[in-house]
Order: structure tokens, then sequence, then C-alpha cells
């Protein structure tokens, strides 16, 4: 048998400009941003819309990105089931946004800015363009200082609902600032309209809930309890406790009032880092995919900061979580990292975005928190997946 060798200069061009320097991450890439551009990517969202088609969107955070000004989402659709992905919008004044459907329109909501209003906006065509944000009958529904995440909207009793966390407190540290409240409207009002929208009180931050080891509460999500109430259900910063915990705060059927029993923290894999909580009908079970700790990585560093594992986990009553099935891992938790997990059913399957930290031409990622990538995942047939 003979074997040909390459000349030197095409085994260069094959090791430097083939793609084969580095492994690709996991999954589908949907965007890429290097870490020397000193902007990281942020808040991975994903929503399913009627045609079947996907939109995908996610902010820009970091040294050099506008985050304090006016910040900056990118909006992506596939329509081949996420093979594909194409950038159809930049929205400048936009950040920590979820996407959603609701009526056949499609929405995002987040914040203009790091702590800033609360802002919404609509697409007729898909994705391709938004309207502006720019007063109370345009998409400016709330003004002030607010923090929130990509989590869920939930329609019940006629209206739909958002978690958000307020975010002027006593103090201006990080976490500490924070107060769990939720928002609401009537199903049939015009979501751009300040008017048609209802907070709840704010519930701040406690130091002495969880004997004193309690941080912060954050990246709430609505969800609807088995027996028909409202409940905001949040992430639990407590870096000096081994487990992780979530906090269920009990809303009014109004959507007025926003109540807290300190009694009320459950132990739920991956609460340390941010959730996305989703009821699945079939199965009768809340769903969430986080980023479990893996055998070996406990103690390794802080709790929220163990990015590397993603898995499916599920409950009956949303107060005892069970782990079902890693659906993504990476040995090493410095520099890699699956997070912001953001996820939808799609018939048989769970289609999910991740905010990716992996190594790319120019190297590693900053860090494990500072994402380089956003990339696209299925875990097909996922009720297999569940135990019964």
């Amino acid at each position: 048998m003979k074997f040909r060798f390459l000349p030197l200069f095409l085994v260069f061009f094959f090791v430097c400009f083939s793609g084969q320097g580095f492994k690709e991450p996991l999954g589908v890439v949907i965007d890429h941003l290097s870490k020397s551009t000193e902007k990281y990517i942020g808040s991975s969202a994903i929503c399913v819309l009627p045609d079947g088609s996907y939109v995908a969107s996610h902010d820009e955070f970091g040294p050099r990105s506008a985050e304090f000004y006016s910040a900056i989402t990118h909006i992506f659709v596939s329509r081949d089931k996420g093979k594909t992905w194409q950038k159809t919008a930049t929205l400048d004044g936009q950040f920590w946004s979820n996407l959603f459907v609701h009526q056949g329109m499609l929405y995002i909501l987040g914040t203009n800015k790091h702590h800033g209003n609360i802002v919404i906006r609509k697409s007729t065509d898909g994705g391709l363009t938004w309207t502006q944000p720019y007063d109370a009958t345009h998409g400016l529904i709330v003004e002030g200082e607010y923090h929130t995440a990509p989590t869920p909207v939930v329609v019940h009793n006629g209206r739909i609902w958002r978690a958000v966390e307020y975010a002027t407190g006593k103090s201006s540290q990080w976490g500490k600032r924070y107060s769990a409240m939720m928002i609401s409207a009537p199903v049939n009002a015009d979501l751009l309209k300040a008017e048609s929208w209802t907070k709840s009180n704010s519930l701040p931050y406690d130091s002495t809930y969880l004997d004193g080891k309690f941080e912060a509460w954050l990246e709430g999500n609505a969800v609807l309890t088995p027996d028909g109430h409202m409940e905001d259900i949040l992430r639990i910063h407590a870096p000096n406790l081994p487990d992780e915990y979530c906090a269920v705060v009990n809303i009014s059927k109004d959507g007025k009032k926003a109540s807290f029993d300190s009694k009320d923290f459950y132990r739920m894999p991956g609460a340390s880092k941010k959730i996305t909580i989703r009821f699945d009908p079939v199965t009768q079970k809340y769903l969430s995919l986080v980023n479990t700790i893996e055998t070996g990585y406990e103690g390794k560093t802080s709790t929220d900061r163990i990015r590397n594992a993603v898995s499916l986990i599920s409950s009956t009553d949303l107060r005892n979580w069970k782990i079902e099935q890693r659906l993504l891992f990476h040995e090493d938790y410095r520099l890699h990292a699956f997070q912001y997990i953001d996820w939808q059913f799609d018939g048989k399957d769970i289609v999910f975005v991740s905010r990716t930290a992996s190594e790319d031409n120019n190297g590693d990622a900053h860090s494990a928190h500072d994402a380089n990538y956003m990339t696209f995942h299925r875990a097909d047939d996922f009720r297999t997946l569940i135990s019964h």
C-alpha cells in the first residue's frame, strides 16, 4: 500500500483554515463572538412559530458592549428545524429578553438595558421587522430599573403572566438589589400599551433567609401550580450552601399581590443558575433543563459557576425534583459552559438554545461565564427519557 504525503503548505492550509484546529462546540452554532471583541453572548432564547419555524435571540454583554446604555439583541430564524440559521434583525435597546407567541403574533419582552425599563416589541412577519418601544403606547410598559432573563410567559385565567425583578433595593449590590414581582395583562389587551399591564408589589432581599446564607433571588419563572395558582419560582444565589434551592413566591389571582413564606425554599438541581420551567400536559410533569453539578465537581467552585452539564429534570408538584437524563457535558468547567438554557416543546422533541462557552480559532473562551457562542440543540422523543 502506498501513502501519499501532502506538501507542507497544504498541511498548513488544512490545519489553519479548515476549522480542524479546534473542536467545534456541541450542537448547531447559531452565532459566534470572538473574545477579542470584548463582547459576550447572553440571554439565549427560542420560540416556535405557528408555521413550525424557529426564532432565536441573544444579547451582548461585556466591556465593549452597549449593555449599560442601549443594549443590543440579535434575532435569528431557522426554517429547517434548526439545521441552519439566518440573522434577520438587530434590536437596539433590548436586553435580558424572552421570545413568545401570543394570539399568532411574535413578541420579545425584556429590558432596554442592564437594569432598565421593561419593554416589549411585536413582529408580524416572523421576526424580520419589529415595533419600536419608544413610549407608553408602543411597548415601553414599565419605567425604572428592572432585571429579568429569558423566562416563560404563562396564559391563565384570562391573563398573560411574566415574572421580573425590581432592581432598586436598599443595597446597590448585585443580587441584594433584586425584589421579586410579577407583571400581567389581559389576554385580549394590546400588550404594547403600558396601561394593559398590572404590577404586583415587589418582595425585597432578606438577609435572614436560609439561616443567613441567602444572597439573592432572581430570574423568576411564572408557573401555574397543579391546583391552578400562579407562582413565581426563582433562582436562589446562596454560594455558601452545598445544595441548590429555588424559592416559591405566591401571586394573587388578580396579579396585584406577591407574598412569601420563609419556609418556601425547595431543593432543586441547577437552581443556583438560570432555570426555565414548563409543564408537559402529556406526562403531567413540570420539566426544566438545568446545569446540574456532576459527581466529582462538588465543591470545586461556588455552585452557581459550575455550568458544564445540562440535564433534564422533572417534578409533579414543583416541590420535589428528580434528575432524569444528562443531555450535554464537557469535562472542563472553567472555560466551558452550556448555560442560560431556554427551551420549547416541538411535538415529541424538546428544542433548546444555549449560551455556550467553548474554544474557537482564537483559543479558549474568555471564561465559562463569558460565552462566545449561541448553539441550538434537540432532545429527540424526550418523553422516553422521563421515568414514570
